[in-house]
């Protein structure tokens, strides 16, 4: 099926739940007015984190049955590409045998609920996964798992048959750092001074390039979960990890699924070893050719500079607060050692040292 792109054309918009005031009281009353509906009056809701959207843990007293709820920002998702994603999901967990949360519609069949109100918001209830995020002494080995269950994901996208209206927007060049990009513009990151702008332009008119010549052909291109960072990862002992949060989903390249699991952590002095383990297992699965594996740190510069810009554009999510212009500082570094290698970086680019960001 043609997949549609909402924000083709469309304005940026602002990430509503970091506009500070009032705005998370109001979305705890829709979270709360939802799960009403849902049919848990007497439902326990509390807040588990502000991301792109804001996710609830709600725990019934009458049944001690647990299940999570997100509540979608403002201006980001219309309902069908919603829809799309838990298509997507939902087709993953029964055809793949990924392990994702299920989707718990409310009364009347709806997976989508939309709260009513001057601000109408959508809502999506989920099982409650057990498991923790992925931990840092087990990194290496959890990276090749990762690998090969991204490769799972991957080898069902390409043959999966969309269904009719499948929307999902796009993460190529223009619309991560082109001027209208969706998370805002890295040149508005936090601790953007001078030199750090003439950096990391330079970074960007390569990255430009490099993924202009790799370009979008069919074996490198397609629908991702592009977001399998840390954060989006259960795991329980040394078993596979479920994957969770597919609400930036979307058209990709392929090696940026790669990228986005080493979000925050690209200085890491053991992400040569991450990254190797992770082709190993993908490698199990698919294929990987040598030259698109010689690309992986463009995919990594890549996404570290978009997430420079998404630092600047969500101040109220607790990640971004933290880093904020050491973030920016250490994307500079990062900037220097990959074009420092004439661009290319390659996968064996060694990274900055574990104590900077």
């Amino acid at each position: 099926m043609q997949a549609h792109d909402l924000s083709a054309g469309g304005d940026v918009q602002a990430h509503d739940l970091s506009a500070g005031g009032d705005v998370l009281a109001r979305v705890h009353e829709a979270a709360r007015a939802a799960v009403r509906i849902h049919g848990l009056p007497d439902a326990e809701v509390t807040l588990v984190n502000v991301s792109e959207n804001a996710t609830y843990r709600v725990d019934d007293p009458a049944t001690g049955a647990r299940s999570i709820l997100r509540v979608h920002r403002l201006g980001y998702h219309a309902t069908p590409a919603i829809l799309s994603e838990l298509a997507w999901l939902e087709a993953l967990r029964e055809e793949a045998g990924i392990r994702t949360p299920r989707v718990l519609p409310a009364p009347d069949g709806s997976r989508v609920l939309t709260v009513p109100g001057p601000q109408p918001r959508d809502c999506v209830m989920f099982e409650f996964l057990p498991g923790t995020e992925p931990p840092q002494d087990r990194l290496v080995p959890g990276f090749e798992r990762l690998g090969a269950i991204t490769a799972r994901m991957h080898r069902h996208a390409r043959s999966w048959p969309r269904p009719t209206g499948f929307t999902r927007f796009h993460w190529d060049y223009d619309a991560a750092l082109g001027a209208r990009s969706r998370w805002g513009r890295w040149q508005d990151g936090v601790g953007m001074d001078p030199q750090a702008r003439a950096v990391l332009e330079r970074l960007d008119g390569e990255l430009r390039a490099r993924l202009r010549r790799f370009g979008r052909g069919a074996g490198r291109y397609g629908l991702i979960h592009a977001d399998l960072r840390l954060a989006n990862l259960l795991v329980v002992g040394d078993g596979p990890p479920s994957v969770i949060d597919f609400d930036d989903c979307g058209f990709g390249w392929y090696l940026y699924d790669l990228a986005a699991a080493l979000s925050f952590i690209e200085h890491h002095p053991q992400v040569p070893e991450m990254v190797d383990s992770w082709v190993r297992g993908y490698r199990t699965v698919l294929d990987l050719p040598a030259e698109d594996e010689a690309e992986i740190w463009t995919f990594i510069m890549f996404r570290r500079l978009l997430l420079v810009a998404w630092i600047g554009t969500h101040t109220g999510v607790d990640i971004a607060a933290e880093l904020g212009a050491g973030y920016t500082e250490g994307t500079c570094e990062l900037a220097e050692r990959f074009l420092s290698g004439g661009g290319g970086g390659g996968r064996r680019r060694p990274p900055l040292p574990a104590t900077s960001l």
